[in-house]
């Protein structure tokens, strides 16, 4: 897959989004599960379906429960540490590995190649086997959800290697969309940028990311692909990232071009405290008023 499974287009925006329950109320526990590394948030609400989560001894039976801060949480009778803060991380994917927690063919998957330290993460949308570049990971499940919308308009970036006549008139067209073998897909950005005998490259930029999109709409147009490397991913970018390797979204940079909070609700709730405790300092320090009898 090229980016996501057609059924991971469709997210709840509402209560679920990052940083949208209210802070006196806690946070839905499929949520916190989420960001805990449990499993993703639809997972969650499974585990949650089948009794296996447990709030202070006691049977979850909605994944509506709200939770504090210090609560304990078990799942199949083992603790589940405190959620972490949101992360974002980018990964150079190689070539050769799935983009899966399990296989059932025994390949070689992103998360079982990744660097020792990480925390549980799930990636955002997919690469299959044979692609490569920028796949975005993080350790909230609903962020992953949240990001995969095509509604957010992102723009997936590819570098292509095709072989086959390239006719730029039909690449130019690709921009109004296009439908092959009954699946319609939205506009697509693509560009020749060099050629070398039977060979080309092209940039190729889609807003959807639907099933094998970009191998399937090259397929369309007699261009064969043997090379597929995603370069960015809405405003972030693969740059010089060396294959395999993992580095974090800085936090002020993911709340910057996310609008998210990337505190826990503990943290939330100590900064509140903070700029209280600023606010009323920078009142009691104001000069009385001047007498205008």
């Amino acid at each position: 897959m090229d980016d996501l499974d057609d059924d991971d287009d469709i997210i709840d925006q509402g209560a679920d989004q990052p940083g949208a329950e209210p802070a006196e109320r806690g946070e839905r526990i499929a949520k916190w599960l989420a960001r805990a590394g449990v499993a993703s948030r639809r997972d969650a609400e499974k585990l949650i379906a089948e009794r296996r989560v447990k709030l202070e001894n006691r049977v979850v039976e909605t994944p509506a429960t709200f939770i504090q801060p210090g609560d304990l949480v078990t799942v199949d009778g083992r603790i589940v540490a405190n959620a972490q803060r949101t992360r974002l991380f980018r990964y150079h994917k190689p070539v050769g590995l799935v983009t899966t927690h399990k296989d059932e063919k025994g390949r070689q998957t992103v998360f079982a190649a990744l660097p020792p330290g990480l925390p549980r993460v799930v990636s955002v949308g997919r690469l299959d086997l044979n692609s490569e570049g920028l796949l975005l990971l993080t350790n909230d499940g609903a962020l992953a959800r949240r990001l995969e919308l095509p509604a957010n308009g992102w723009l997936r970036r590819y570098r292509v290697r095709v072989n086959g006549f390239i006719d730029e008139r039909l690449l130019a067209g690709l921009a109004g969309g296009v439908t092959v073998e009954g699946v319609r897909y939205g506009p697509i950005e693509a560009g020749l940028d060099s050629r070398q005998g039977a060979n080309a490259w092209l940039t190729v930029a889609i807003h959807e990311g639907k099933n094998r999109e970009v191998r399937r709409v090259m397929d369309h147009l007699n261009l064969k692909v043997s090379r597929l490397i995603r370069t960015a991913y809405g405003p972030f970018q693969l740059g010089s990232l060396t294959r395999g390797s993992v580095e974090e979204v800085n936090p002020k940079v993911m709340r910057d071009q996310l609008g998210l909070k990337t505190d826990t609700p503990a943290q939330a709730r100590l900064r509140k405290v903070k700029a209280e405790a600023r606010a009323g300092r920078a009142t009691a320090e104001e000069p009385p008023e001047a007498d205008q009898g």
